[in-house]
């Protein structure tokens, strides 16, 4: 598949993947391989850079759908057109210096909430594990060579919606966070019209379910529904990180990142994105957050 400009296919979709021992999705030197339920039924993708683009090949019952998605996935049509990067120097080296970034529509607003549901709270450590656990219970052996590699499908909403919520909890998930991707799972088909909407009336919508926030709906935005202009205000970390790479100030809060965003309106989470796949990290100055075991409460 061609694709018009350059094309960081690992870091445009590291996002969609959530923890080093994700499931669902590996990125390593063969390339990006990812497993997704289409309306048509289970599919794994592997996705390679080309010359000029981006190769894929899938398997699995929804194979030729998920094919049909990847120019949404890799963010083909990301359209720049507003976005001016000279605004402030260090935005401007960042899209020099990693051009090839895009904002990914995936299409898939189950697939994406659940993670950052798991992710509410709590240490990436924790979600990370909460998901392994949850996959592997409730998925289902990836079609194809991914399934060879040990990946899975994401559990189908039918059954999410039917696992009651104390079943959550030796995955390590309370009934709050159990109850929120229940709920979401009910009403499966009607967050993937969502794609229909515009950005911002889509995370209002989002918002409206029970359990869902801000900073949820913009975190699930970002990856389904190609929301350049989403940031995910109530993030511990991405306040301080914005705040230190454009201002040079070692801690910031939600009002402070924003008024920083506020020269790209249209295109602040593209601007959230560059900070973040660079690597920009805030100076620490407290303790690490306590890693718990919900499970063995």
């Amino acid at each position: 598949m061609a694709v018009a400009g350059p094309l960081d296919l690992r870091r445009t979709l590291a996002p969609l993947r959530h923890g080093g021992f994700d499931p669902t999705m590996r990125i390593g030197p063969d390339g990006v391989w990812r497993v997704t339920r289409m309306a048509t039924g289970p599919a794994s993708v592997h996705l390679t850079p080309g010359r000029h683009g981006v190769r894929a090949r899938a398997w699995g019952p929804g194979g030729a759908e998920a094919l049909d998605a990847v120019p949404d996935l890799v963010g083909a049509d990301d359209d720049r057109s507003g976005f001016e990067p000279h605004h402030h120097p260090v935005v401007a080296a960042l899209d020099r210096r990693l051009p090839g970034i895009r904002i990914p529509r995936s299409g898939s607003v189950l697939e994406a909430l659940v993670p950052i549901v798991l992710e509410q709270k709590v240490t990436g450590i924790e979600a990370e594990r909460s998901l392994r656990a949850l996959v592997r219970s409730l998925g289902e052996r990836a079609p194809g060579p991914a399934g060879d590699g040990g990946l899975l499908v994401p559990p189908a909403p039918q059954r999410l919606a039917a696992t009651p919520s104390y079943a959550f909890h030796p995955f390590g998930v309370e009934r709050r966070r159990a109850d929120t991707i229940r709920r979401a799972a009910a009403v499966a088909p009607a967050l993937e019209h969502l794609i229909a909407l515009p950005p911002a009336a889509a995370r209002r919508r989002l918002c409206a379910l029970p359990g869902v926030g801000p900073w949820t709906a913009a975190e699930v935005a970002l990856v389904a529904l190609g929301d350049r202009d989403a940031v995910p205000v109530g993030d511990y970390h991405l306040p301080h990180q914005v705040a230190w790479a454009l201002a040079g100030e070692a801690r910031g809060d939600d009002a402070r990142m924003l008024e920083l965003l506020e020269p790209f309106a249209g295109h602040r989470g593209r601007v959230v994105r560059l900070v973040v796949a660079a690597g920009v990290t805030a100076p620490r100055f407290g303790p690490r957050a306590e890693v718990r075991s919900i499970a063995g409460i």
